[in-house]
Parts: structure tokens; sequence; C-alpha cells
């Protein structure tokens, strides 16, 4: 009788673990990982060349979402991705008008794997950010592009064989400059950091 149930135990045994090890096989082997994320956007604000200016934008929540190719299990590149973002533009405190702001971001990633259910990454890359739907006092205006550097840091935690919890950190160069009747006045430096919580999906 002991034996009859050692067998089919057995057997039970080693076809979960089989199992698991299929799960874990094609989690690394798929190259595609999708991520959704909420992100705080919390603006540098380094003000402007001009002094009088003092401009600024508000901090905000936004939605976020990155789609990341896996070249080799450790590098990857991801393209950061939302909608266009309706910011407030303030002047020594004040406000004096919006703008809108579509910042899609391309990163280079090396991860550190091998570290269990956690999975380090670093990454650096480039922004571009295009501005639109600019209202702000009579004769002053903007420059519609912005280009550049990105930085990050953040981690994926495996909460199943295809799905993370994931933490993630950049810093991003953004900054336009400031026109009055055709004539550079100053600089609006944004330069936020974005503070990112979100889950993510490898197919």
């Amino acid at each position: 009788m002991k034996n009859a149930l050692i067998k089919p135990a057995t057997l039970l045994l080693v076809a979960a673990a089989g199992l698991t090890a299929t799960l874990d096989a094609q989690a690394q082997s798929t190259p595609w990982l999708v991520r959704v994320r909420a992100v705080y956007l919390d603006s540098a604000n380094g003000g402007s060349t001009s002094p009088n200016l003092d401009l600024s934008i508000n901090n905000k929540l936004i939605p976020e979402l990155d789609i990341s190719y896996f070249v080799t299990p450790e590098f990857s590149a991801e393209l950061v991705l939302t909608y266009p973002q309706k910011q407030k533009v303030r002047s020594a405190g004040t406000e004096i008008g919006t703008l809108k702001h579509l910042p899609p971001t391309l990163t280079g990633q090396y991860h550190f794997n091998g570290l269990g259910p956690v999975t380090p990454y670093v990454g650096a890359g480039l922004n571009y950010t295009r501005f639109s739907s600019v209202s702000l006092p009579a004769g002053v205006t903007i420059s519609k592009n912005s280009y550049g550097l990105a930085v990050q840091a953040g981690a994926d935690f495996a909460i199943a064989p295809n799905m993370v919890v994931n933490l993630d950190l950049k810093k991003v160069q953004i900054r336009t400059d400031i026109n009055l009747a055709g004539n550079k006045i100053g600089q609006l430096k944004v330069d936020p950091w974005l503070l990112g919580v979100g889950v993510g999906w490898r197919f």
C-alpha cells in the first residue's frame, strides 16, 4: 500500500517540477515585456536663463506604458509612452498659462539576473518631447521640440512566471526656449524625476 502511494506521489512531484521548469524557461525565453505604471512627475523646475521669469510647471501623477524587447536575457530596449500631458505654467508662483507635452523615451537597459525573484536594472537613453496646445500671454511662444538624455534604475519583482511588479526611477532632460515677439528671453527647464510603480507581463 505504501509503495502504491509513493509511486504516484513521486510521479506527481516530477511532473510538477517539470511544469515549473517549463514555465520558467518560457518566461525567460520570451523577448517581450509590457508594463503599465502610475508615475509621479516631480519637476526639477530649473528656472530659466532670465531670472525675472522664474518659470515652473506643476507636479502631477501620470499614466505610463512601456514596451521592452530583450535582445539577450541581460540586455533590452525599452520604449516609454504616455498621452499628451497638460501642465500649468507659472511665473514666480503665479499661473500664466498651460501647455501639453508628449515625452516618449527610448532607453537601453542592463538587467542583473540570477538574484532570485528580484531583477534590478539600470538604463540610459534619449528623450524627445513635443509641446502642443500652448496657451501663454500674448506674444509669448515656446520651442515645440525638446531633445535630452534619460537615465533610469529600477527592479522587477516576479510574482508569477510571466508577471512582475515593477519599481522604476528616471531622470529626464526636458527643456524648451521661451520667446517673446520672436526673440529668445529664457528657457524652461523641466528636467523631471519620474517615480513609477506598476505591473508587467512577459509574453
